[in-house]
């Protein structure tokens, strides 16, 4: 298991928000900005995984129950 994979969406969304925000804020240096946007999208990517991989587990639970 990698990290990513470990990585609760809670703790994704929270990083990917301190990372927006500093963008926004311009406190990431040109040194790091790539690094940072790096992360940011891979963040992203995990958040939408988790997200589809939930509504696939919410949506077998609704079939199995009959609703």
């Amino acid at each position: 298991m990698n990290d990513q994979e470990k990585l609760s969406y809670e703790a994704a969304f929270e990083e990917l928000q301190t990372i927006m925000a500093a963008l926004q804020n311009e406190e990431i240096s040109v040194d790091s900005l790539s690094e940072k946007v790096k992360r940011a999208s891979e963040l992203l990517k995990l958040c939408h995984e988790k997200l589809r991989d939930t509504e696939k587990e919410v949506g077998t639970v609704i079939k199995d129950l009959g609703l």
